[in-house]
């Protein structure tokens, strides 16, 4: 519907039996989490650097909320209020924007400023030029680690949806639940009755 690559998803997946919210904690990348641990944390899933940086791709659509980038805007060091990372421009139209995000934490802003309705390669672009809306973003595009991937998305839109394509798939296979390990949900949001004891 946004333009993005088609891709197969080999099985579909059941849901898990157990729903703990601190499970989460520790398996999932923060918006504040240095680019290491990052990386390290997709490695961990069998994730190389190329397949996190393409997977990280699907930032070209959706948002974040200022709260997750407002250390950037605000009181960022002692020597400089924002983030130097930021386009100058950009920095003080997120600053408007975010400028009450404490009493409204509903304020958000679009992760890829120029096209934000569409999966394209314009993430990484932005990533080039200082738009990158959250530091684990932008730091993707100075890190040797990572750098080469993201000049490569952005120079070549098809390298990126076919890197995408495969990540995905990579993911959709990962710790498959079988047999009684896990059910399919007659409700997404809630276990199925007959589990309930």
């Amino acid at each position: 519907m946004v333009g993005g690559p088609y891709y197969h998803v080999r099985l579909g997946r059941k849901d898990g039996l157990v729903s703990n919210a601190s499970l989460v904690q520790g398996n999932i990348a923060q918006p504040t989490m240095p680019l290491s641990d990052i990386i390290s944390l997709f490695y961990s899933k069998g994730f190389s650097v190329q397949e996190m940086v393409a997977l990280v791709g699907a930032h070209t659509i959706g948002f974040s909320h200022c709260k997750e980038f407002s250390h950037r805007l605000f009181n960022f060091s002692k020597t400089s209020e924002i983030d130097p990372a930021y386009n100058p421009k950009y920095a003080e139209g997120l600053r408007k924007l975010c400028a009450n995000y404490t009493k409204d934490p509903t304020m958000s802003a679009y992760n890829d400023v120029m096209t934000p309705g569409k999966f394209d390669n314009m993430y990484y672009k932005n990533l080039q030029r200082g738009l990158g809306l959250l530091s684990t973003d932008q730091a993707l595009s100075v890190d040797r680690r990572t750098k080469p991937f993201v000049d490569l998305y952005a120079a070549n839109e098809t390298a990126f949806f076919e890197a995408f394509a495969h990540g995905m798939e990579k993911v959709s296979i990962y710790k498959i639940k079988t047999g009684k390990k896990g059910e399919v949900r007659h409700r997404c949001d809630q276990f199925n009755a007959a589990k309930i004891n």
